[in-house]
């Protein structure tokens, strides 16, 4: 099976053939092309996901990633990202592997395309040429053969004439044989001009087509084993990233049979346990005889006004049982926190202030290891003068120095409040909060702008309102309590005991004696809510004022 043979008389198809075998490969090296754009836009849309994803640091996503489920969705996002590497693992191997080397082999291609069909071109030229040298020599040698058989004719004429001269017949005759002699010199011109044709015919046909055309059949069939191993390549590097694959697989999986529900619960509990205690029975209280409101022992409200006299037309318990109440917003939504997490109930609290003072001494230990490191070289510079001035690292040690020093203070106040709430140290008196409540509050007003939060005696837990620690709301959530609301009907009065200058959002101010109406009490979080006007109202700290409820009136709560 030959193209030379077989297809002798193709030339034309043949050429068409070929070209189209090459549009072929360079359609092929577009498709891989194009495939490894798109291996790399979805490696870089994975990797975007996983980043998307990621938690941000020092922020409240990355402590969520305690929990062993969000681990193991941060393990997925990791896998996912090395998935996506392996996309462009392939992208890069079909890059070199396929469509260089395909690119080159077309160009190598082309040329030699080119340099085949121009030797045939040659060929057939040839051939040509021979072709009508031969039709040439051919009418001459006819047109010859018509002139000598005309002029021994007319020689014959005019020798049979017996008018014509004899001079008249010789001329005749010697025309005659010199066109008969022509005729014989363009008869074997002719000859020698047929032979050398059909040699080169037989050449051409038998020797220099089925040369090319062999050439040219080789060069379609490497063509096409050249496309096979490109596409078995194409396959091959696929098939070399799917172990890779299949770890990031097997990583998912294993991320996922990680995940234990129990320790997740447990989790829950350390990160959101109050170490509050269960509030214990309210204690029942007789309203049909005059009498102060008292307020359970056994309660978790906060006492008011110690040593003051409430004469009360009626109202509910202090009791509450707070803790498991949602929190007015004004005492959740705090616009700075306390230094010593104050805020927090006992159990939150002593984890914060045990992580606070983990990361001092973790600072303490750095500082210290860059003074003995600085020691060191001070020593070095001393034994070796040559290699600096050893005066000039005591700036450097002297600042370290104060710097450990300083940590070292802080530490020192945080492990006394966290020895307080662990119980190791006494916690201040109800009277001395109190007092530091009515009197710093004036003169420092930005010492503490938080609820001091301590725990009583019986394990209740309370916390004492003042001045001292107005706590500062956010407008926008403050404000939410108000909207889309019908106006509180008044629950009481009260009588304001001290001045107080409400100028955060949500509260109003009052002037010491100042009688208001009494429109939602103290929930536990230390703020009444009380109306001047119709326009007028908001929240001011329960130990401010005197509160008369009246049983009567809308909205109040009574108490069998």
């Amino acid at each position: 099976m030959s193209w030379g043979t077989e297809l002798w008389d193709q030339f034309d198809n043949l050429e068409k053939h070929t070209q189209w075998g090459i549009d072929i490969l360079e359609k092929y090296i577009k498709f891989v092309k194009e495939r490894t754009e798109i291996e790399l836009s979805y490696a870089k849309q994975l990797r975007n996901l996983s980043k998307k994803y990621q938690p941000k640091k020092n922020s409240k996503e990355e402590e969520e990633y305690r929990y062993t489920a969000c681990k193991a969705f941060l393990s997925t996002l990791n896998e996912t990202n090395d998935y996506a590497g392996q996309h462009e693992v392939i992208s890069e191997n079909l890059t070199a592997q396929i469509i260089a080397g395909l690119a080159r082999y077309v160009q190598e291609l082309k040329q030699e395309r080119k340099s085949h069909f121009h030797d045939g071109r040659k060929a057939q030229q040839h051939i040509e040429t021979c072709w009508k040298q031969l039709e040439s020599s051919k009418r001459r040698f006819e047109r010859d053969c018509k002139e000598a058989d005309r002029a021994q004719q007319y020689f014959e004429k005019m020798d049979a004439d017996i008018n014509v001269t004899k001079a008249d017949v010789e001329k005749a005759r010697q025309q005659a044989q010199m066109r008969h002699q022509m005729a014989e010199d363009s008869k074997a011109d002719y000859s020698s001009i047929l032979q050398k044709f059909n040699h080169e015919q037989r050449e051409y046909y038998h020797t220099h087509i089925p040369n090319i055309f062999q050439k040219i059949q080789e060069m379609e069939e490497r063509r096409v084993v050249r496309i096979g191993e490109s596409m078995k390549t194409y396959a091959e590097v696929d098939r070399q990233v799917i172990p890779i694959v299949g770890k990031c697989l097997d990583g998912i999986v294993k991320a996922a049979e990680s995940i234990d529900e129990k320790n997740d619960s447990q989790l829950v509990i350390e990160a959101y346990k109050s170490g509050f205690e269960p509030p214990g029975d309210i204690e029942f209280e007789d309203y049909t005889q005059p009498m102060k409101r008292t307020v359970s022992d056994n309660s978790l409200s906060n006492s008011r006004g110690e040593g003051k006299a409430e004469p009360k037309f009626g109202g509910k318990s202090k009791g509450k049982l707070w803790p498991f109440i949602k929190k007015n917003k004004l005492s959740l939504k705090l616009g700075a926190t306390p230094e010593d997490f104050s805020n927090l109930p006992p159990e939150q609290r002593r984890k914060k202030l045990q992580q606070k003072v983990d990361e001092l001494n973790k600072e303490i230990q750095k500082e210290m290891d860059q003074r003995d490191a600085i020691t060191k070289m001070k020593d070095v510079y001393l034994k070796n003068p040559q290699m600096g001035d050893p005066a000039s690292l005591d700036h450097k040690l002297t600042e370290v120095s104060q710097n450990i020093e300083k940590l070292r203070l802080e530490a020192q106040k945080f492990e006394a409040w966290l020895a307080e709430v662990e119980g190791r140290l006494p916690a201040r008196s109800d009277q001395a909060r109190r007092q530091s409540g009515l009197y710093d509050a004036q003169t420092a007003p930005t010492v503490n702008n938080c609820a001091q939060a301590r725990e009583s005696p019986d394990g209740s837990y309370t916390e004492e309102q003042s001045q001292e620690n107005e706590v500062k709301v956010l407008t926008a959530d403050f404000d939410d309590e108000f909207d889309d609301e019908e106006p509180l009907p008044a629950i009481g009065t009260c009588k304001a005991l001290y001045t107080f200058d409400g100028q955060n959002e949500g509260t109003i101010s009052v002037v010491e004696g100042e009688t208001l109406y009494v429109i939602e009490e103290d929930k536990g979080d230390g703020w009444t809510r009380i109306r001047r006007n119709e326009d007028e109202e908001g929240y001011v700290p329960t130990s401010y004022v005197e509160v008369y409820l009246d049983k009567n009136a809308k909205g109040a709560k009574t108490y069998i």
